[in-house]
């Protein structure tokens, strides 16, 4: 696998609330967050160890093999430091496309998901 992208930002919830978040995005009680796009499909939870760990199955239909591997850690003031890391089996994509797969992730994860926790 070769790495596609990484980034690490707080979000301002424990490890738990995110990584219910993240296995369960359309839960009932939550405020919703996943808002995709037309190229985009609900990603899938292909492992996940319950609090610290998440695999998604690739959004981009283009890309079926990716994977959004994410890693949760706690960290001070009960928050968590949320890392996504995209894998790929296959060739990395060209630049405009790995620049457009990791703003989605960006927006997906450290505006609407955190906007969704209140902040």
């Amino acid at each position: 696998m070769i790495e596609i992208g990484s980034r690490a930002r707080r979000l301002p919830a424990p490890p738990l609330v995110v990584w219910e978040s993240l296995t369960e995005p359309r839960r009932r009680q939550a405020r919703a967050w996943l808002e995709l796009l037309s190229d985009e499909v609900e990603p899938r939870v292909l492992e996940a160890d319950k609090p610290s760990r998440v695999v998604w199955s690739s959004l981009w239909p283009s890309r079926p093999d990716d994977q959004v591997h994410f890693e949760l850690t706690a960290v001070e003031g009960g928050d968590t430091l949320l890392r996504f890391t995209l894998l790929s089996p296959d060739e990395a994509p060209d630049q405009s496309k790995t620049g457009h797969l990791r703003r989605r992730l960006n927006q997906l994860l450290f505006a609407d998901l955190r906007f969704s926790y209140g902040q």
